[in-house]
């Protein structure tokens, strides 16, 4: 069984001993993911050897993969080691987009905090338990949360707590609860925490209402005040003996707290982009448009699209329902909320639709700034769709045509982009509140700025609008 590798991995180049060493992956000396020929393994170390037989012998690691809970892998030859103290070789099935919790909307969270507490209540029945609760074990694949992480489980001992609660509150509870009485946007604070958002932070952020209700209480206010409580004791005063039960109790009513909160849908900007009066499209025009795109997608066949601007997934379905898995990008919270909801309804495997502001991408952050990557470090994609977009990039936030061209070759080995002229009424609204300063805002310098990164392969007039869209070749993948 072989598992095509699709991203883009960083390794490490201090050591021989540790050269192939996946950057993300040094903190838990379980194991930890390295590269060899271009293929991704993980190497499982002695030091977590009952664990992993307990995981597999015990029919946990079945079940969660039947479940399609968990990521599946195989077992190869020890050979590929790459340190002594190796005890298994692990083959995984590679994720072909690895997205993080501050890219994900408020259901992506919810649902991937749900599927982490399913997982543990399987676990218990196998007499094992999760050691970590990180957001970033879970990823999105076939439309639905899995855990990406092998080395997640260890056997539990009666009578210990759950060592992953305190990540669980902070990763997931924490930022739901924030997202869901605060502000929606609070969920971004994990791109500065990344350990999750502190839960004294979390409590002095929440109102007064939340006391009143008993999972935000005890999981999140009473949890705050408690680790200040414990902060100068010793961890064996601290620890207490929790039996089985308890921790049980513990998990459902975590349960019970995350299914209990419910986002309500806020007016944003662009959220009714299709369905309202922000856009000039024709019922001739956006059914011709459809079908350029349509018909541009199946030129490329490309094997993952990115649809930057994607709001409600609208053209992203185009691809998905070609069965290429598509990364549907927006900055509006809300648009990517009911374009995952409506997704997970219609049982569209294909799409993730995450949160993205392009004039500030997901950088690279974490340990010497390559833990987690940015945007560009998990290009390229084989066809970047960019619709309806440009004109706001470069008119509401005065990005030259030349800079947009540069990173769109670094992100895309193809390019459907849409060309919106000055004459059009969505460009003279978006003048309207500002000086017009963009004298070189033209369909020639736009093409001259392209064709030095990209060849253009076709341009189409969009009917009943004076509207264009490109297909383009990065020129870099021609060579």
């Amino acid at each position: 069984m072989q598992f095509p590798i699709t991203i883009r991995i960083k390794i490490v180049t201090m050591t021989s001993s540790c050269r192939r060493i996946h950057r993300s992956s040094f903190r838990d000396p379980s194991g930890f993911l390295f590269v060899k020929n271009g293929m991704l393994y993980r190497q499982v170390n002695n030091s977590y050897k009952s664990h992993y037989d307990c995981l597999i012998n015990s029919g946990l690691y079945e079940e969660l993969v039947d479940l399609k809970m968990m990521i599946p892998h195989e077992e190869v030859d020890i050979a590929f080691a790459i340190s002594d103290s190796a005890y298994k070789i692990l083959h995984p099935q590679v994720v072909k987009f690895i997205s993080y919790p501050y890219e994900w909307c408020f259901s992506e969270l919810k649902h991937a905090a749900i599927a982490l507490l399913d997982i543990q209540k399987i676990a218990f029945k196998y007499g094992m338990c999760l050691k970590d609760a990180s957001a970033y074990n879970m990823q999105f694949v076939d439309g639905q949360p899995m855990l990406i992480d092998t080395l997640s489980f260890e056997i539990y001992q009666e009578g210990s707590p759950w060592v992953a609660y305190r990540q669980f509150c902070q990763h997931f509870l924490a930022t739901l609860t924030l997202m869901c009485h605060v502000d929606i946007r609070l969920g971004q604070l994990l791109r500065v925490h990344m350990d999750g958002i502190p839960l004294d932070m979390a409590s002095s952020l929440l109102p007064f209402r939340t006391y009143l209700q008993f999972g935000i209480l005890s999981h999140i206010h009473l949890h705050a005040r408690s680790q200040n409580l414990f902060s100068e004791k010793s961890i064996s005063t601290a620890n207490k003996t929790v039996s089985l039960v308890a921790l049980q109790g513990i998990i459902d009513s975590l349960y019970i707290a995350v299914k209990r909160l419910k986002w309500r849908q806020g007016n944003t900007d662009w959220f009714d982009y299709y369905s309202g009066t922000k856009h000039n499209y024709s019922a001739e025009a956006a059914s011709h448009k459809k079908t350029i795109v349509q018909q541009y997608i199946e030129k490329i066949s490309p094997g993952i699209v990115w649809d930057l601007g994607a709001n409600d997934g609208t053209y992203s379905r185009l691809a998905t329902s070609q069965g290429i898995p598509t990364i549907a990008f927006d900055s509006d919270p809300t648009a990517v909320e009911i374009n995952y909801l409506d997704s997970v309804s219609k049982g569209d495997i294909n799409m993730i639709p995450l949160l993205l502001d392009l004039t500030n991408p997901s950088a690279d952050i974490g340990w010497s700034n390559e833990e987690r990557l940015s945007l560009s470090r998990r290009s390229p994609a084989d066809l970047v769709m960019a619709l309806a977009l440009v004109h706001h990039l470069v008119i509401s936030n005065n990005v030259p045509f030349v800079r947009l061209a540069e990173w769109f070759a670094v992100i895309a080995k193809s390019l459907i982009v849409e060309f919106v002229p000055k004459s059009d009424s969505q460009v003279a609204r978006l003048l309207s509140y500002r000086k017009d300063i963009f004298d070189d805002y033209t369909r020639t310098a736009f093409e001259r700025a392209f064709d030095k990164l990209f060849v253009i392969m076709k341009v189409s007039n969009i009917n009943n609008s004076n509207r264009l869209l490109y297909l383009m070749q990065n020129r870099s993948d021609l060579k």
